[in-house]
């Protein structure tokens, strides 16, 4: 299968804690390769900031690159805060222009319940006033609308997470279009 799996939300709503899941139970069915957006931007795009059009090109780079990956067989599952709709829906019209499949999913959670698992601490940087701009508390994020599937990881566990995106996987790629 040609897919993209995107995988969206706020800081700390599990994207890159489904995507490694996703990423396992995937393995051994298929190629596959899981691009987080914080080691795509240390490693690859280290010169981009974090204002709009910083954030915009990091978005169009990454699809770019999942795009690649997806063209040549491999599942692409990206974990990505990506806040802006516009810029996910350019990722999005990129790859059915092609011909694959891009599939967005909303990891949904509480602002409090991202504050709270907040592994990386930026969250009370930003309420000291030591960062500003963190997305969802000094700048936007921009909920889909209509994401093929939304998860909410603050009611939901992993596996039934996990689950929840195979199925909806399954169902795009084999043609039925059908949105959970």
């Amino acid at each position: 299968m040609s897919t993209t799996l995107w995988l969206t939300g706020l800081p700390s709503s599990g994207k890159t804690t489904l995507a490694r899941a996703l990423t396992d139970r995937q393995r051994p069915i298929r190629a596959v390769e899981h691009l987080d957006g914080d080691a795509v931007r240390k490693n690859l795009f280290p010169e981009l900031g974090y204002d709009r059009a910083d954030r915009m090109e990091n978005i169009r780079r990454i699809g770019e690159l999942a795009l690649m990956l997806a063209a040549h067989g491999v599942l692409a599952v990206v974990s990505v805060i990506a806040p802006y709709r516009h810029a996910r829906d350019q990722v999005r019209a990129a790859h059915e222009a092609r011909g694959l499949t891009f599939v967005e999913v909303h990891v949904d959670a509480p602002l409090a319940v991202c504050a709270a698992r907040d592994v990386k601490g930026l969250y009370a940087l930003a309420e000291r006033g030591q960062i500003s701009g963190l997305t969802g508390v000094g700048d936007v994020y921009e909920t889909p609308v209509a994401p093929d599937l939304r998860v909410d990881t603050a009611k939901q566990g992993v596996d039934e997470c996990v689950r929840c995106i195979e199925r909806t996987l399954a169902h795009l790629e084999h043609g039925s279009g059908v949105h959970a």
